[in-house]
This record gives structure tokens, sequence and C-alpha cells, in this order.
């Protein structure tokens, strides 16, 4: 098989070839990216905001990072739940769904609407889950969540009522799909015992962690942080690969679930979702590799190395710098290394912590040093999440997952808007770049 496959793919190299001069000669916006760096406007939105410049005299100046959902800044949204020690999920799922913050019963009532919404259906988890065990949670999320359309009494409902009915019934079971499809994956592909727990009352934040433990332990301070991570991943504008993805899917009328699993296999994408988990593993790598991780000097000549595609993975990237929008600074990641440094030193893990720092400043001095500076790079949420992840101890198979789960809650919304909204499929145009020849039959080729 793979040597006939080999014999194949030796015919199709000229096939898939295109040489870079021919995007810039068809003033192709790869990437959907202007020259300047700014993202070619693909639509309107009114869900979520990214700000990482500002424009003066048709430039893009560098500015601090900010995030809106709804038009609040998420930073007031944890302060006032940081104060308060309340869990923040939930009422951030209600904002960017239904376009305003809920009043104390509006918010009562759609707590419970989503703790009754996390039993799945009536033996989808032996057919679809435990039947069917994927090595990847991702993959088994997005083929359950097109599983649940068969269960649904009007998947194809159109209407307002419907759609957010979905969503929430969405949010809610995510996490159950989650912690199942890890339990199983565990058993099947580790040869580790098999435990499923039903879904727990409380938070989203507080169910996953009930549902993750092998004795359903977990404390107040672990769960708060655990929603702290959902609300900063909830939503990130319309024009992250993953919504994007989605409202390109829900432009053509399709049922919400198919809009849902395609934004799931975006997120799955290293250079998406699955970068915390890259992170992760290029920190391993340099702690395999660099003699002293004290020494800044031998670190930059590595992470030299790693951009050079010399070392690391051989992509070049390096894992948790730059972003399409931030310049400056990303607020997510901001505040993540802030709770790294407060983590690091209750879990004796300052070491990791000051590692994860010097990649920071010492990878940046690489890029700029190759790449110049006219590109402003900063640290990116996936730099210290993985780290967060790491240490509320929650393996590495689920950094992604986890991360889908907070999203789902923007996902859902941007399917929402564009069903009721954008009113056009989205169908860009391609360059043919290829030369017209004749058919030439079998016996003459």
């Amino acid at each position: 098989m793979q040597h006939a496959l080999s014999e194949l793919c030796t015919q199709m190299t000229d096939a898939y070839s295109i040489p870079a001069e021919q995007f810039e000669h068809e003033s192709v916006k790869r990437g959907l990216r202007n020259t300047d760096g700014t993202g070619v406007i693909a639509g309107v939105t009114r869900i979520g905001s990214v700000r990482g410049y500002h424009m003066e005299d048709g430039v893009p100046v560098p500015a601090e990072g900010r995030l809106y959902y709804r038009g609040i800044d998420v930073m007031d949204i944890v302060r006032a739940h940081n104060s308060a020690g309340t869990f923040g999920f939930e009422e951030v799922s209600y904002l960017l769904l239904l376009g305003r913050l809920p009043d104390d019963s509006q918010y009562t009532l759609f707590k419970s609407i989503l703790e009754s919404a996390r039993k799945l259906p009536d033996g989808f988890f032996e057919d679809m889950i435990l039947k069917a065990p994927s090595a990847n949670v991702m993959n088994k999320l997005s083929r359950s969540v097109l599983a649940l359309y068969s269960s649904d009494p009007c998947p194809d409902d159109m209407s307002s009522e419907n759609l957010v009915r979905q969503s929430i019934e969405l949010i809610a079971r995510l996490p159950v799909i989650v912690a199942d499809a890890y339990a199983v994956k565990r058993h099947y592909y580790d040869k580790q015992s098999l435990l499923i727990h039903t879904p727990a009352e409380g938070s989203v934040a507080e169910n996953f962690l009930h549902m993750l433990r092998s004795d359903n332990c977990y404390t107040r301070e672990e769960a708060l942080l655990l929603d702290l991570m959902l609300i900063l991943h909830a939503e990130h504008g319309g024009g992250n690969n993953s919504a994007f993805a989605c409202r390109v899917l829900a432009s053509t009328g399709t049922d919400t679930y198919g809009c849902i699993a395609g934004a799931i296999n975006s997120l799955k994408g290293p250079l998406h979702g699955g970068a915390n988990q890259k992170v992760m593993e290029m920190f391993r790598d340099i702690h395999a590799h660099v003699t002293d991780p004290t020494d800044e000097e031998e670190i930059y000549r590595y992470l030299c190395k790693v951009r050079d595609r010399e070392a690391g993975d051989r992509t070049g990237k390096i894992y948790g710098l730059g972003h399409a929008v931030y310049t400056i600074s990303d607020p997510r990641a901001v505040l993540l290394k802030q709770c790294v440094a407060a983590l690091a030193r209750k879990t004796a893990q300052t070491n990791a912590f000051q590692l994860m720092e010097r990649i920071e400043r010492q990878g940046t001095r690489a890029l700029y040093a190759k790449l110049g500076t006219k590109k402003r790079l900063c640290a990116n949420v996936d730099m210290y999440s993985g780290l967060v992840y790491q240490m509320l101890g929650i393996p590495e198979e689920l950094f992604t997952p986890l991360f889908a789960i907070a999203r789902i809650a923007g996902w859902c919304a941007h399917r929402i808007e564009e069903a009721l909204t954008g009113n056009r499929i989205i169908r860009p145009a391609y360059r043919a770049m290829m030369e017209r020849t004749e058919y030439v039959a079998m016996d003459a080729r």
C-alpha cells in the first residue's frame, strides 16, 4: 500500500506547486490578510471585538490589546467575578447568546436550564462514545456533535428560539461529551480503568472537574481558576478561524450541528486551538535540549534553531508568540501570566514559570532578529494557558477540548447572527492559475 501510494504521489508534485510570486502578481490576500497585516473585512458583528492596534492616516499603530464581549471589556467581567468570588462563564454565555447581561431571575433560570440540559440523549454514551472510541478527543467531540442531530426533534428549524435552545444544549453537553470521551480514550488506548461519572449540579467548571477526576474532588479555588479560563476563551470576534468557519457553514443554511462540528475541526489545528498543547511540547523539548534552563543566551541560541527549522518540530514556529491582531499585548495572556506566577509559588513550580518567561523573552528576540521589528510580537493566550491547565492537573489531551468547551458560547452566537442577518452564502473567489490542455485518450498517454 505505502509503496503504491509513493508511486502515485511522484506524479503530483507539479499539480500542487504554486510559486509565491503568483500570489503577489494577482494581489491575493493570503490568509485573508492585507499587506499591512490587518484583516480583510468579511462581515460585521455585534458579538465580540478584538483590538490590537488603531489606525492613524490609514496606517495601523500598535496598541495595548483589548477584548470585548458585546461591548463589555472582558477584563471588567473577570474583575467583577474575582472580587465577588463567583463563577462567570454562565453569565458570559448568556451575554453572548442573548446580547445583554441577565438580571438575577434571568440568570437563575438560565443556569437551571443549562444544568438540566447536561443529560445526553438515551443511549448516546453507549452507542456514540463507548462503541466508537477515538485516540483524539477533538475528533470524538466533532463526531458526537454531528450525532446529536439525530436525537434533535427539530434539527433544521431556523427560528431564533430553536437556535437558542440548540445552543444552550450544546454549551451544557460539550463538557459531558469531552469528559466521557476522555475516559473512554484512557480505557481503550491507555489501558486504564473505565470510570464514568454522571453530571453534577453547579457551574460548568465545577461539573467538568467533578466528571474528570476519579474521586470527583476539587477545591473551589481550582474550579474558579478553570472558570476564568472558560471566560477568557469564550469568544474572540468573528475573524478567528473557527468562528469564521462556523459562519461560512451557517451562511449555506445548514444545521447548527454541522456548523459547530466544522468549528471544532478548525480549532483542532495546531495553528489555532491546538497551539497551547504545542507550547507545552516545545517547553519540554527546550528543557530536554538546553543544558542550563537558567541561561538566557543558551535558550536564545536554541530558539534560533527552532525558528530556522533545525530543532523542535521543524515547522519554524515558536508557539505562543505572535497574533494576527494583538501587537503590544494579548490581554488574556497578561492576565494568565499573573495567575501562573501566583500559582507557581503555591505549587512549587516557580522554575517552570521562570523558564516560560525566558522562552517568551528570547523567542521574541529570536523572531525579531530574523523578521525585523516591523511586525510587533507579543505572547498570546497559548503561551501560559497550558501551564495553568498543567497546574490544575488537566492532561494535555484535554487542553484543546477545554478551549472548545469555552468557545462553544461564541460559536453559537456567531452561528445565530449569521443565520439571522447574513442572508448570503459566503463565497470568495480563487484565481485559476493553469494552462488550457486537451484531453488525451488512455492509449495515447
